[in-house]
């Protein structure tokens, strides 16, 4: 039930007049308050959404922007960089791109914790973000895997500088491997935003949990989906409109979902072709390739080739005979 209070104040609000298209504004405006204390006082638990102090994706997408710009600074800086000035630019960005980090992170632990002390999240921002500017270097050298494999393994490609500029797959994945050190370092919801800022850009949606090796490449990419608990090797390959999911979710004795492993295991060297659909907390071998359209749900060994047959799926390896599933 809404306060008495919020009552009071829209009912002493001038009433506006019937709209010429027929609805009735105040009658809106009034019913949308109750909806909005009704939801307040279910979720009770939880800071409501319109409230001052959470993070802002707006400000989010221009500091990831920066940061990925610092990385690359001649490709994805401004036009007058070259290499004399670049670190310049690199100290000058990063000297902006991080205090308003840290001002996103004091939020979101506002938010998550509210009743903790003051100067303890102090300390805790402070910690995330050198944590995050100390792994920039090693973040670095993990793209440069990444954009190497994607040349190599696209004939299409003319330059690595094409990579870099033009494949989505290297715009989200620049998203993700920042997104995944502050969502190890203890941001989760700041790095929840990036991957979504990137899944808006690129139509592939990698969970900020999602552990990914180097030299990984997304070809296409649209339609792509990596589950928060996935695990994928080094030298992994897969292709638009693939799945890592959940099969099913767990429950506790009161019935929440529990957050546990739940999606697959991809092991070093392995290839996933388009469309295919692998869900739950399976292993596929190191060097597998998966099929087009395939439906997987259970482990495979190393070596293994799945692809669809009709009306089923066959397994091909050094260790298993032709088997469906």
């Amino acid at each position: 039930m809404p306060d008495s209070d919020s009552r009071l104040s829209r009912e002493a609000a001038p009433s506006a007049p019937p709209s010429d298209l027929g609805y009735d504004l105040a009658a809106v405006v009034a019913s949308l308050g109750d909806a909005r204390q009704r939801w307040r006082a279910a979720h009770d638990r939880h800071a409501e959404y319109g409230e001052p102090g959470f993070p802002s994706r707006h400000m989010v997408s221009r500091i990831i922007d920066t940061l990925s710009a610092t990385l690359f600074p001649i490709r994805l800086g401004p036009a007058e960089l070259n290499p004399a000035n670049e670190d310049e630019f690199v100290g000058a960005s990063l000297e902006s791109a991080l205090p308003g980090l840290a001002a996103q992170i004091r939020m979101e632990l506002a938010y998550s914790a509210p009743d903790d002390a003051e100067d303890g999240r102090e300390a805790e921002v402070r910690r995330i973000v050198t944590g995050l500017a100390k792994a920039l270097p090693e973040i670095r050298r993990l793209l440069d895997t990444d954009l190497a494999a994607a040349y190599a393994g696209d004939p299409a490609a003319r330059s690595v500088d094409e990579v870099l500029l033009c494949y989505p797959c290297v715009t989200a994945v620049i998203h993700h491997r920042i997104a995944h050190e502050l969502y190890r370092l203890g941001a989760p919801l700041v790095a929840r935003i990036i991957a979504e800022i990137a899944h808006s850009r690129t139509g592939i949606d990698i969970h900020p949990g999602a552990r990914i090796g180097e030299s990984f490449f997304i070809d296409h990419g649209t339609g792509v989906v990596i589950g928060q608990t996935a695990i994928i090797g080094d030298r992994v390959r897969i292709y638009q409109a693939v799945t890592l999911g959940a099969r099913s979710f767990a429950t506790d004795e009161h019935g929440h979902l529990v957050n546990e492993p739940r999606h697959p295991i991809v092991g070093n060297d392995v290839t996933i072709y388009a469309g295919a659909t692998i869900l739950g907390r399976i292993t596929l071998g190191a060097g597998s390739v998966i099929g087009g359209n395939v439906w997987l749900t259970r482990s495979i060994s190393p070596g293994s080739r799945v692809r669809q047959v009709t009306p089923s799926v066959a397994i091909e390896s050094d260790t298993l005979s032709d088997w469906d599933i």
